[in-house]
């Protein structure tokens, strides 16, 4: 696995986005998980800050560390990783504002097109269910 989590500048990183506007929504995001989670941001390979960690098994034996939460700043959209998926979430996701999902993943254009307070308590939520299920 090459998304590994290394001792890369975050900081560098964030500075390094070209597009203006993701570069600047990306260091807000930051001072959002930082503030969330109370952890540190740590690189995951190229592109990715994450926050925590947790180990998991599949049944076919295979097993890993894998953040509990983080989010990237990439070309298309920023990216943010809500790793227990978004199953239980329809509440929070409905007040969310303009938002599209993968399996454990929200696309956001603008960090202005969501309510940064339901963000940060859809970040708390599943960085306490993962916390849980994954001591």
């Amino acid at each position: 696995m090459k998304t590994t989590p290394n001792d890369k500048s975050v900081t560098k990183f964030l500075k390094s986005v070209e597009n203006d506007k993701r570069r600047a929504d990306g260091q807000e995001v930051l001072k959002l998980f930082e503030e969330v989670t109370g952890m540190e941001p740590r690189m995951w390979g190229d592109s990715i800050v994450g926050f925590g960690s947790y180990h998991y098994t599949y049944a076919s034996g295979r097993e890993g560390d894998w953040m509990l939460t983080g989010f990237s700043p990439r070309k298309q959209s920023l990216t943010l990783y809500i790793m227990d998926g978004f199953d239980e979430y329809d509440k929070l996701l409905a007040k969310l504002g303009k938002h599209k999902l993968g399996k454990s993943c929200l696309y956001i254009n603008k960090l202005e097109d969501v309510d940064q307070d339901v963000l940060k308590q859809l970040i708390q939520k599943s960085v306490e269910h993962m916390q849980k299920t994954n001591p």
